[in-house]
């Protein structure tokens, strides 16, 4: 299993921080699906600078913040200040959830999960269920093997679904894992899985247009 590693948000300043400070399209369905179920406690697995704790908070969730990233987590805490809103905050490994069993009723994580290889995804996914009561739900996403960056030759192959990726950024050598349908299916066979999609986003370049396809996956407890 190879060694956990986070996005550089050091790097991450002013006008491409603005970026990560609006909430993604999926959340407000989301948070609405989850007002509607009466769910209160939320995890925002992998926040990131915390648009999706605001959000959350905003609308009334008790919302608790895990980054590995603890310049990630000292940002959200000045926003969240600013913002009037009261969070529980913790720095640390997917691996590890510094959390009581059967703790959160909901939980988010956008393009997270990903970070690590195949065995980590394993743990990963055994520790997201360790932490979600009976009849909770969680969103995630993982990358798909139909992206651009699971066929990069010069990207160093970890395990049969990793790859570390060599693209200067904040994400530069973090592992990627990629996955396909009938992998989600397995790595997910011990919860309801509610929905499966995979998307494509167009990304525009200097030197032309690469396509990223994502899983967005909706899954309940048993």
């Amino acid at each position: 299993m190879v060694k956990s590693k986070g996005w550089n948000w050091e790097i991450v300043k002013e006008e491409k921080e603005e970026i990560w400070k609006n909430p993604s399209i999926e959340s407000y369905y989301l948070l609405n699906r989850w007002k509607s179920q009466d769910k209160k406690y939320f995890l925002d697995l992998g926040s990131g600078l915390g648009r999706h704790s605001i959000l959350f908070g905003k609308n009334g969730f008790n919302v608790s913040c895990f980054d590995i990233s603890s310049d990630a987590i000292e940002r959200t805490k000045n926003w969240a200040t600013e913002e009037n809103l009261k969070f529980d905050y913790k720095v640390g490994d997917m691996l590890k959830l510094p959390y009581d069993n059967e703790s959160f009723d909901c939980i988010y994580c956008k393009n997270v999960i990903s970070h690590t290889d195949t065995k980590g995804i394993k743990k990963i996914i055994k520790e997201i269920d360790r932490v979600m009561k009976h009849n909770s739900e969680c969103y995630l996403t993982l990358l798909s093997k139909e992206t651009w960056g699971f066929k990069q030759d010069t990207w160093p192959l970890i395990d049969e679904n990793t790859r570390l990726k060599m693209e200067e950024g904040p994400e530069y050598k973090v592992p990627h894992f990629y996955a396909d349908y009938n992998l989600i299916k397995e790595l997910f066979k011990d919860f309801n899985i509610i929905s499966i999609r995979q998307e494509i986003e167009y990304i525009e370049k200097t030197n032309g247009t690469s396509q990223s396809y994502h899983y967005h996956i909706l899954i309940r407890k048993n």
